[in-house]
């Protein structure tokens, strides 16, 4: 198939995307190199209707990026996290939780008798891992281990350390069984999953044995570690996945007695994080040995797991073992290659970015790997992904009860769950009250004293995110009253929220925004055309600080804050068809160059970024969403993140050079930006409705990497004859074919004077500069005055037309 054709209804995702960038050449950088991962890829679950399992390469490229640190510095964290004043560092904790859990570890400890036979003994657990060390396939030692575990934390709740909190009753926290799938729904798509066993709060545990009538004592040993029965586990419950890999080969067992020792390296020591085979660049120009992943661990187990973490509408998925293969039908069995099978950690990443959107605004993540007897603690949170070297559980099981100790005291803060917002399940929303900045008329004013918020956060008007690290923007309808009685103007339902975890080396979008609406003051072009921020909050606590405490190198690069700001609510310029799709277009391009000279640049431009609003009878456009925008252009890299939305990005950008930041970022680029959003409503929107997948056309320049996007979009350019269809606007489709005109007119003029200046250049050398070669503002001036561009806008009522300057 031909680049730049129609694809089948499935999009391909599973192209490799594009590794991180080495930073050996950062100093020569003009702008901020592409570093993408799964973050970019959600978006095509809106965009494009991409299925959630297609994003596995991308959930991979994040993890392939993942951080190490020692698993005693992981844990003297943890405890610090669960101390009576965890704003105190209290470097002693470890020590002393070590010594507090001998006793557990060594079978002499029996916890008090709540109630008639309610005991539990310490020498159980010896028990129980000895029954785990046996040989037998994985799905069986989960209840050895769900025991040993469940009996452990019943005996952990009752010793006491000084300085830490008592076990939180709240929570409750147990072990429980799962090995069966759960379904969430991600805006128009659902995702199936089966993770192994579960960290919940022991409600949520009985709530899955709905009609089983075991005293609580008993449901910790019984219950838990068997499947759901009657009931089922939700995402949004879930405090953890502990996912298993096991060889059928017997393990030693427990030791006959523990001591407090020095930490000794699990082999391998950290997880290592499978790279996936690609050619040295299609996607990135980059070759593979420049972007090794970072773990040092050598040995990497097969993963013996096929892929049945899918979408529900795939139904083939093959089952977990081949032990289990073995007890059905061999006509019901589907067959999977190794490549098809997604290692451990990648699977585990598929659970984080289930749990992340499974709950708002969440701060982080703990998942826990465990391959026979070694477990790693995995941490997740926007800014990256950290794991600690192991802890064999056999030979070191006081570690392993100090991880426990310490994640039996976590409240639903220290599990990432953000406190701010309360969840009203029968009403579908989370409620709030915050306090932060009001804009009022331009002006940022101090906060009203706590401003209340209903979130609407089952609303089908959600835009939501998928994926592990990165902005993760959710946008939701929010009512408010107070807000609604300082803008009066303001339809109760006409706000919504904007939430998302902002860089912190970048400007704040409402800082840009402050200076937006300067210029919106002089330029009647902006004015009306940029977004009405009604009110913003900075939460504190950078992702940055866990990595300071974690001693995890540049921990300041790419540190997140969160940030959620509610606007006057907008449509998409995509509802449009016509004129007035020309006439929103048209505005937004006006607003954008007047805001560029006036040194805010956008360098975002997108469907998603264009919207619009009614007045007087005329849909206003509008340029939206300013996070990845910048006060400052061309200054080196800014930030960790690239500006710009891959399948609207200018050609120059799309280059492997562009991808690694040795383009500058130029107005023109933006306004090319424009014409690609153009081709994509075109092309696969009819009268403001989503074409069918059997009849859209471009899905491709989405789910491909950079480089090949770029590639696709040349052979469009060489042959859009062949992609007009019979339901196009005729008026649209001339101004397409216009603007593509244009970008090819000015790419000949900027040919032509690259080699003018070679050949006059003394030795060889050029003395071009890019801005220097031609106008800034040469491709404005030869797409206002194209033809079909004055025609169309001659059809306009004369109050529409401000005359470009």
């Amino acid at each position: 198939m031909s680049p730049g054709e129609a694809q089948p209804d499935q999009p391909n995702l599973t192209s490799t995307p594009p590794r991180a960038n080495p930073s050996s050449h950062a100093s020569n950088l003009k702008s901020t190199p592409l570093s993408l991962g799964a973050s970019a890829a959600s978006n095509h679950i809106g965009l494009i209707g991409a299925k959630i399992n297609q994003i596995r390469p991308w959930i991979e490229r994040d993890i392939e990026k993942t951080k190490t640190c020692n698993v005693d510095v992981m844990l003297g964290d943890l405890l610090q996290r669960a101390c009576n004043n965890p704003k105190t560092p209290q470097p002693d904790l470890l020590d002393k939780c070590l010594e507090a859990v001998l006793k557990v570890c060594n079978g002499k400890f029996s916890t008090k008798e709540r109630g008639p036979g309610e005991i539990f003994h310490s020498s159980d657990i010896a028990q129980s891992l000895r029954d785990y060390s046996l040989p037998m396939i994985e799905t069986k030692s989960y209840a050895s281990f769900i025991k040993a575990t469940n009996t452990a934390l019943a005996c952990l709740e009752e010793i006491p350390v000084e300085g830490m909190r008592a076990a939180s009753s709240d929570l409750e926290m147990i072990c429980q069984v799962n090995d069966m799938p759960i379904v969430q729904k991600h805006q128009t798509e659902k995702s199936k999953r089966m993770p192994d066993v579960f960290i919940l709060p022991s409600k949520s545990s009985k709530e899955a044995f709905p009609d089983v009538t075991n005293p609580p004592w008993d449901h910790r040993v019984q219950n838990a570690a068997k499947k759901p029965k009657g009931g089922q586990i939700l995402w949004k419950d879930v405090l953890a996945s502990i996912e298993f890999k096991r060889t059928s080969k017997s393990l030693k067992g427990p030791s006959s007695l523990y001591e407090v020792t020095q930490y000794a390296p699990t082999v391998p020591e950290y997880r290592k994080v499978p790279v996936r085979e690609a050619s040295a660049s299609p996607a990135t120009g980059v070759s593979a040995s420049q972007t090794q992943a970072e773990q040092p661990a050598p040995d990497l187990l097969r993963p013996s797991r096929s892929n049945r973490d899918d979408v529900v509408k795939n139904t083939n998925g093959s089952s977990k073992r081949k032990a289990e293969d073995d007890e059905e039908s061999a006509a019901k069995r589907t067959k999977t290659t190794d490549a098809d099978r997604p290692d451990v950690t990648v699977q585990t990443g598929f659970y984080a970015a289930e749990m992340f959107a499974a709950n708002i605004a969440v701060t982080h993540l703990l998942n826990l790997i465990i391959v026979d007897n070694i477990v790693w603690v995995w941490y997740y949170d926007r800014q990256g992904i950290i794991q600690s070297s192991g802890i064999n559980f056999m030979k070191d099981l006081p570690r392993f009860m100090v991880l426990l100790y310490a994640l039996q005291r976590f409240n639903l803060s220290d599990w990432g769950r953000n406190t701010e917002f309360d969840e009203v399940v029968e009403q579908g929303v989370h409620k709030t009250t915050l306090n932060g900045v009001v804009v009022k008329e331009g002006v940022h004013k101090t906060d009203l004293g706590g401003v209340d918020l209903v979130i609407h956060t089952s609303s089908k008007e959600r835009v939501t995110h998928y994926g592990l690290q990165g902005r993760a923007t959710n946008v939701f309808p929010v009512t408010s009253e107070k807000l609604s009685t300082e803008f009066p103007d303001i339809k109760k339902d006409r706000m919504v929220a904007k939430i998302f975890w902002a860089e912190e080396d970048r400007i704040s979008e409402p800082e840009i925004l402050k200076k937006v609406d300067e210029i919106a003051a002089k330029e009647s072009d902006v004015e009306g055309h940029v977004p009405q921020l009604l009110w913003y909050c900075r939460f504190p606590n950078p992702t940055r600080a866990v990595r300071e405490a974690l001693g995890i190198p540049e921990a300041k690069k790419g540190s997140r804050v969160l940030y959620i700001l509610v606007f006057r609510k907008l449509d998409p310029i995509t509802a449009l068809y016509g004129i007035e799709l020309f006439d929103v277009w048209r505005q937004c391009i006006l607003c954008h160059i007047a805001l560029w000279k006036g040194r805010v640049y956008h360098l975002d431009v997108s469907p998603g970024n264009l919207m619009c609003y009614k007045k007087d009878g005329r849909w206003i456009g509008v340029l939206n969403d300013y996070d990845l925008s910048s006060l400052k252009i061309n200054a080196g890299p800014t930030g960790n993140e690239r500006t710009g939305t891959v399948p609207f990005m200018a050609l120059d950008l799309l280059t492997p050079e562009g991808q690694q930041g040795e383009v500058a970022h130029l107005y023109r680029h933006d306004l090319e930006s424009f014409v690609w959003v153009l081709v994509w409503v075109c092309l696969r929107y009819k009268n403001g409705v989503l074409l069918a997948a059997s009849s859209r056309l471009l899905d491709d320049w989405a789910t491909v990497g950079p480089v090949s996007c770029g590639d696709k979009k040349r052979t469009f350019l060489d042959r859009f004859v062949h992609f007009k269809r019979d339901w196009m606007d005729p008026q649209i489709w001339k101004l397409v074919v216009q603007c593509l005109k244009v970008l090819e007119l000015d790419r000949r003029r900027r040919w032509d004077n690259r080699f003018d200046q070679e050949l006059e250049s003394e030795q060889g050398r050029s003395t071009m500069t890019e801005e220097g070669e031609l106008h800034a503002y040469d491709s404005f001036d030869m797409l206002t005055t194209a033809e079909t561009w004055l025609q169309l806008c001659a059809s306009l009522p004369s109050s529409f037309i401000t005359v470009v300057q």
